[in-house]
């Protein structure tokens, strides 16, 4: 399948040779893929949006909300997307890619920094959610979310601090706020690097909650039967 990544932001240079960048997380994702890779954040952008038959969003230090050209053309390029009837699955700032461009509202969460590994109870469960389960566990790192949602969109999962956890919008739009793509050590790593923005509690704690046993893989194949 030739999908295309939309690359909305880097890894720091500084943790590059140990982590990797954003296209190396996600062909480790999804190694079935033929990647086209779109760096967004510098302005490049598929020149049709027929070139890739699903397209992937990364996360990204911005927010979809920020007055920035290349959001704003991003936003665009979602709803183009959408209109399309392209497969589109958001990570994070991706996820909120399709509340803020398809009618709903993203802002910062009065519950704060939703970090380290959260549980996702499973509020309407879809049929390509292959095999099926109640909750699944998933790295996170964020600060904004989306506060409303667009019209027809279906809340997947969630919890009580993320309430929209994973959301589905028609047959081929999906979003998920957390960052499956992450490894322990590299959430670990940006909430250590953050603390001053954060907080020492809420580092203390995402830190503990990497106890967890992440289900990576269940997402992984949560993803491709959706496209499928």
């Amino acid at each position: 399948m030739k999908a295309g990544l939309l690359i909305c932001d880097h890894v720091d240079s500084a943790y590059v040779a140990r982590f990797g960048d954003y296209p190396g997380m996600f062909a480790r994702l999804f190694p079935e893929f033929e990647f086209v890779h779109y760096e967004v954040c510098k302005g490049e952008f598929p020149a049709d949006v027929n070139e890739c038959e699903v397209y992937l969003a990364t996360g990204s230090r911005y927010s979809v909300y920020d007055d920035i050209d290349w959001i704003k053309q991003l936003l665009e390029l979602v709803r183009e997307i959408y209109a399309s009837n392209k497969y589109f699955i958001g990570f994070c700032f991706g996820h909120q890619l399709i509340g803020h461009a398809l009618g709903g509202k993203v802002e910062k969460s009065p519950r704060g920094w939703c970090v380290g590994a959260h549980t996702f109870t499973v509020r309407q469960p879809a049929a390509w959610m292959q095999p099926p389960q109640e909750a699944f566990h998933v790295l996170m790192l964020c600060q904004d979310q989306i506060a409303v949602l667009p019209e027809n969109a279906i809340v997947l999962a969630g919890n009580e601090k993320c309430p929209v956890g994973m959301v589905q919008l028609g047959e081929r739009m999906l979003g998920i706020q957390g960052h499956p793509e992450f490894s322990k050590e590299y959430d670990q790593l940006m909430m250590e690097s953050r603390i001053n923005r954060m907080g020492v509690e809420v580092v203390e704690e995402g830190i503990l909650s990497l106890e967890k046993e992440i289900d990576t893989s269940l997402l992984r194949n949560w993803f491709l039967s959706f496209l499928r």
